[in-house]
């Protein structure tokens, strides 16, 4: 969206501020000695994302390094990012970028990569040495003892959350991979864990197994049963009326419990993941896999909300424009997704990226493998628009995801900065979410007009747009009536920190119009779906 995504603040504000991207966990080590964790973020059966930290447990600083590790025949190296990377055979060799060879004593790297096949990495090496430390470069052959005392500690329609003992190992456990049946759902580095994207009122089976440096697995621990409450499933309408975006990217860093309690929200959506590299990254900033923020979605989903988090935005490189390969944006969606358990996300595509051909088309492959691995997710699409409905690209975008597959729970539009010279901005929201519904019907004619409703998303700009048109209190009553009557899948607005703010000044911060504090979220939060 215009003016979505400010980041008036340096990077390393940020960071420092949240103390760095990740708390990066290794493994128990020798004292003295350099050493290569290995973690997975991702893996989708046929192949995953792993990557290693590489850290330095010297007391001097150490100018290069070079992991070595083999895969076993069928697996193949692909994509790799922060390191060299080449493969003669089945073994992968691994060398330190000009940025990253050096490492002060205490101090870590990562580098990342993709493989196709589901061998993973063994005989680790660093510099020569073992990667798990103590020299002379030995291999660990010891096993993890199986996690102890699995449980479930919670479920939702279409989650399960698990607990376990932690088990032991000579030198260190570095993951514990959850599996349901005999599938790999997660991967998490501490002793609890959450499967998301699972079918509503359906009966799951898990264990889990323990994993080391070296890649030693342990045995599985008991296998425990759970059954997904009822209301999930994909496709039909949000569960979630009202999610005003939340600039997660302002500083300091907005509260969502508060902006919750004065404005009556229940739920937000969150703007935005793009990428670094292949990888995805809160505006470049946080990693989510370290489940940035969660605290606060933890707390707006005990007050009985949820979140989206939306990929995209008129800022930053969207993940299917980054990768080249649908299964490796595929793997960065899923990331987020079981980082926080979600049930919803948002693809807001703009600019460049809506009509780029290549991209779109990836990014409804990936969205087709995303929905395929968690099949209760609900995926909404948030495209640009005219009052007179869809521009032909974002239309295309739509058509795109359809005929890939993708069961689109939503298509949000930006009924937003229209460039016309004049005209009434509450009547424009009104008719674009009209000729939208019209655009759905063709594309979707076996749904009833009621199921093509509730496809329809509306997000106007509050206050002052871009283009100098004005979105008022008013205008918001206006959609908020039309949707009570027409029943549509969501409203939401950019964005609730302008509304908070309710100020003069910087388009980014301020509606730029008379208000009270949160008086547009209060009128929007008055429609119940």
């Amino acid at each position: 969206m215009a003016l979505r995504l400010r980041l008036v603040l340096a990077a390393a504000t940020v960071l420092a501020a949240a103390g760095g991207i990740a708390v990066i966990t290794t493994p128990a080590q020798a004292a003295g000695s350099l050493t290569a964790t290995l973690t997975y973020d991702a893996d989708w059966g046929s192949g995953y994302q792993a990557k290693y930290t590489v850290t330095n447990g010297t007391a001097a600083t150490v100018t290069s390094w070079k992991v070595e590790f083999d895969l076993p025949g069928g697996s193949a190296l692909g994509s790799y990012w922060d390191a060299l990377m080449s493969q003669s055979g089945t073994h992968v060799t691994a060398n330190n970028r000009t940025y990253n060879g050096t490492l002060a004593p205490g101090a870590s790297t990562t580098f990342g990569f993709l493989v196709s096949g589901s061998g993973k990495p063994a005989n680790c090496k660093i510099n020569g040495a073992a990667c798990t430390g103590g020299g002379g470069g030995g291999t660990d052959t010891q096993a993890p003892t199986a996690p102890g005392n699995l449980r479930v500690t919670g479920t939702t329609s279409s989650s399960v959350s698990l607990a376990w003992n932690a088990s032991t190992d000579n030198v260190g456990v570095t993951a514990y991979d959850i599996y349901r049946g005999a599938t790999l759902a997660a991967t998490v580095t501490g002793t609890s864990g959450t499967v998301a994207g699972l079918s509503a009122s359906t009966a799951y089976t898990f264990t889990v197994k323990a994993r080391d440096a070296a890649g030693n697995t342990s045995p599985a621990s008991n296998q425990v049963s759970a059954t997904t409450t009822a209301g999930g499933g994909g496709g039909g309408g949000s569960t979630i009326p009202v999610a005003p975006y939340v600039d997660m990217g302002a500083w300091p860093t907005p509260s969502l419990t508060d902006m919750a309690t004065a404005g009556n929200l229940k739920s937000f959506t969150l703007a935005f993941v793009n990428s670094a590299g292949c990888k995805a990254s809160w505006f470049n900033a946080y990693d989510p896999r370290a489940a940035w923020a969660k605290d606060q979605i933890d707390a707006i989903r005990a007050r009985g909300g949820d979140v989206k988090i939306s990929f995209g935005g008129a800022s930053g490189i969207e993940l299917a424009q980054a990768c080249s390969t649908p299964a490796a944006v595929a793997a960065e969606y899923q990331a987020v997704v079981d980082a926080y358990a979600l049930q919803y996300i948002d693809l807001d595509i703009e600019g460049a990226a809506v009509a780029d051909p290549t991209s779109v088309n990836r990014r409804s492959q990936a969205l087709a493998l995303l929905q395929a691995a968690r099949p209760s997710l609900k995926i909404s699409l948030t495209l640009p628009v005219l009052p007179e409905g869809l521009t032909a690209d974002g239309l295309n975008v739509v058509r795109s995801a359809r005929d890939a597959g993708v069961n689109l729970d939503l298509v949000n539009v930006m009924a937003m900065d229209y460039q016309r010279s004049s005209g009434d901005y509450g009547n424009f929201a009104v008719q674009a979410a009209q000729s939208t519904f019209a655009q759905l019907k063709s594309l979707y004619p076996a749904k009833t007009d009621a199921q093509v409703w509730r496809m329809v998303g509306v997000t106007p700009m509050l206050g002052k747009n871009d283009d100098g048109g004005t979105y008022d209190q008013n205008d918001a009553r206006q959609l908020v009536s039309f949707a009570q009557t027409n029943h549509l899948g969501m409203l939401s607005f950019w964005e609730a920190s302008r509304d908070r703010n309710a100020c003069n000044g910087a388009l980014y911060m301020c509606t730029n119009i008379p208000q009270q504090p949160y008086e547009f979220s209060r009128i929007f939060a008055g429609y119940t779906g």
